[in-house]
């Protein structure tokens, strides 16, 4: 039976370099590789401690490869590798012109709701998708190339709160079906 290390970080388990940066084939690949190495069936003729255990790498094969696949759980997990829990519920400083932009396209998405303006909800889509790219443009640039972690945290969260606007707007477009 292979050797389980469980403790081998997700970019290590997946014989990857530990940047944002990621090429999807490559992850995708390392991770049908190794999970056809642990998938429990493999073991099914085994005892119940190594039935276990490759439920367990299996699992943890899969968690490391759902967290490095997102780009914003990858960002999360670089700076919680690095000692920066950057979701965390003490940190709330975001900066003011972000805020403020966050509140007019809560508005905005509460307006086009309320008037059934599916245009206008297309309309913000398109601009927080666009805003959203920017954001993850500047995210490699302070994870990979300048190594700003303080300035990466500001960017993960707002991402964050991107993340749930967009499930706002996914909210609005499941009212204006109905």
């Amino acid at each position: 039976m292979m050797q389980f290390d469980f403790s081998r970080n997700h970019f290590e388990l997946f014989d990857l370099k530990p940047q944002f940066e990621l090429d999807n084939a490559t992850l995708e690949a390392a991770y049908r590789q190794l999970q056809a190495q642990v998938h429990p069936d493999k073991f099914a003729h085994l005892s119940e401690a190594e039935k276990r255990a490759s439920m367990q790498w299996s699992t943890r094969v899969n968690e490391a490869y759902q967290t490095l696949k997102s780009p914003l759980n990858r960002a999360v997990y670089i700076l919680q590798l690095n000692g920066i829990n950057a979701l965390s519920e003490t940190n709330t400083q975001l900066a003011p012109v972000f805020l403020m932009q966050q509140i007019e396209w809560r508005e905005a998405i509460q307006d086009a709701r309320d008037g059934s303006d599916l245009g206008a909800l297309q309309q913000i889509e398109r601009e927080i998708a666009a805003q959203t790219k920017i954001w993850r443009e500047q995210l490699l640039a302070q994870l990979d190339q300048q190594h700003d972690l303080v300035a990466a945290t500001n960017t993960v969260r707002q991402l964050k709160f991107v993340d749930k606007i967009m499930s706002e707007i996914d909210d609005a477009y499941s009212v204006l079906d109905n």
